[in-house]
């Protein structure tokens, strides 16, 4: 075994679509800055394999994106356990929506959770400069406060013969549907990726329509504007002996020869998603930070967040043919804002499509076998002048202090490193109203279900929080924050933290643009204190 020491001005932990987006706009503000990207997992950049690994997923139910994880770099909890270069980005649906001025002023409006500190009007102009990164289409809202300062960089994807239909039929409930916003191009060569062919395989994206952060990193390195040291594991941040800067990250290799390799460098950006950004932190506690670094708070690790969900599959008259791109859907913001004085219930409402109860089937109602034209004739049958829409709602629900983030001495890596557990915990006020808000979801499935003869087939509940952030959270004070608004630790100054941890609250939809913005945003502040010294 060897040990290499490696010097930078910027490194950045984690290689996901965080550290795609900083490094991208801290070379473009500060050209020959050395910057390295440090990733555990390897690089997966073989978009020529993709249709391959497509169809075998298909065919197979074959994982299309082979060895994007670590075996034993995994916890327990609401964690991916995608570890590539790239990240769980590689692999998503590409949805994306914004959050709305109300979760930035929870408290200041409702009196719940907490404010974020940003200025509304601010983060909307790093929404717009995210989706002009990513390549969104979409449509204008029609709904007052989604007012945009700038178009979608390109129009929305169109809707299929299916979305259509439910478009109609869901709106005779008297509620608003467009086209959910999506990092999928609608015109050919955007970012030099081709337009969307809706192959209804987004989680392995055949023709490279769909972002993914290998297209960044890929440009960055043949343009030499950062180094990408991947299969390589950071296990410690060391501070300095004397002050409270981070001098130096400890590493190990992963690609079986267990050399190890120290990093220095001016400033450390952690970019590597909410669980191991927090885990980092924790594990390198020790000498003067017992607690885990940035941790003065206490904060590290804590205040996880998410959202829920509830779900809805309704059978109503009309006639679909589902798999026309039931990956698409209608979106509609019109639950984002309550009134103060009226019961505190947000979310978003999205419609699909959906095959439930109008699949192919193998046996008859009377348990006779179904082959050939009679499985079709069958199949024809059951789908004529009926259809099924799936509905879904993502619950604004605010995390309470110890919704949490702990090292679980139980399961330990190869390098007796303690893995993250996450157990998320809702506050007092969320589970206080959380028979209201399941009556209110009730009733909303049934008010569109009144439409065109319908009815609801069934419902669910989530059992976990989706699209996880926090564990870093933001603020102005550092007794009840671990970093500042725009990621910068309050306990070392060259250490900062950015993308999903840093969020106080998860929003009521899809949260991957909310990352990239406050990305963005973090990017644009560290290269202003680059180059004044600071």
């Amino acid at each position: 075994m060897t040990h290499r020491r490696v010097g930078a001005d910027v490194v950045l932990i984690g290689g996901g679509i965080t550290a795609a987006m900083a490094a991208a706009r801290l070379t473009e503000k500060m050209p020959g800055l050395r910057v390295i990207v440090i990733e555990a997992g390897r690089r997966l950049f073989d978009f020529e394999n993709r249709m391959a690994q497509r169809e075998r997923y298909l065919a197979y139910g074959e994982n299309p994106w082979p060895g994007d994880f670590i075996p034993d770099q995994g916890g327990q909890g609401v964690i991916s356990r995608s570890m590539a270069v790239g990240g769980s980005a590689m692999h998503w649906g590409g949805v994306t929506n914004r959050f709305s001025r109300e979760d930035t002023r929870l408290r200041s409006m409702y009196g719940l959770a907490t404010d974020w500190p940003i200025e509304w009007d601010e983060l909307e102009g790093y929404y717009c400069d995210a989706e002009r990164q990513l390549g969104v289409c979409g449509e204008e809202p029609p709904l007052p406060e989604d007012k945009r300062s700038q178009p979608y960089p390109m129009p929305a994807m169109p809707l299929s013969y299916n979305l259509k239909a439910l478009k109609t039929w869901s709106e005779k409930s008297g509620i608003p549907f467009w086209a959910t916003p999506a990092a999928k191009n609608t015109v050919d060569g955007y970012d030099g990726r081709s337009i969307c062919m809706r192959c209804n395989t987004c989680e392995v994206c055949p023709t490279g329509a769909r972002y993914s952060p290998d297209w960044t990193f890929k440009r960055l390195l043949e343009q030499k504007r950062i180094e990408l040291h991947d299969q390589t594991l950071v296990r410690r941040l060391v501070p300095h002996d004397t002050n409270n800067r981070i001098d130096r990250a400890e590493a190990v290799m992963e690609d079986g020869t267990g050399d190890t390799v120290t990093y220095e460098a001016g400033l450390f950006l952690l970019t590597a998603g909410y669980a191991w950004s927090s885990h980092l932190l924790l594990l390198s506690a020790g000498g003067r930070f017992p607690e885990g670094l940035a941790n003065r708070s206490g904060l590290v690790g804590r205040y996880m967040t998410g959202h829920s969900f509830s779900q809805a599959w309704i059978e109503m008259d009309g006639q679909l043919y589902p798999g026309m791109n039931d990956q698409h859907s209608l979106i509609s913001r019109q639950f984002f804002r309550c009134a103060p004085s009226s019961p505190f219930v947000r979310h978003d409402l999205r419609v699909w499509e959906s095959s439930v109860a109008k699949g192919p089937r193998l046996k008859d109602e009377a348990g006779a076998f179904l082959f050939g034209d009679a499985l079709l004739a069958d199949w024809r049958k059951r789908t004529r002048g009926r259809a099924v829409a799936r509905v879904r709602t993502y619950l604004d629900v605010h995390p309470d202090r110890e919704s949490r983030l702990t090292l679980d001495s139980a399961n330990l890596n190869r390098w007796g490193d303690p893995m993250p557990r996450v157990e998320h915990r809702l506050d007092a006020a969320t589970l206080g109203r959380a028979e209201a808000t399941r009556a209110h979801v009730s009733s909303l499935f049934e008010r569109l279900a009144k439409a065109d003869n319908g009815r609801v087939l069934r419902t669910s509940e989530g059992d976990y929080l989706d699209h996880p952030g926090g564990g870093c959270r933001m603020g102005t004070d550092p007794s009840a924050s671990v970093v500042d608004s725009h990621g910068r630790a309050h306990d070392h100054e060259n250490l900062w933290v950015l993308g999903s941890p840093t969020l106080p609250t998860g929003g009521c939809t899809n949260a991957t643009l909310t990352f990239v913005a406050l990305t963005l945003r973090s990017a644009e502040k560290i290269a202003a204190s680059l180059q004044s010294g600071g």
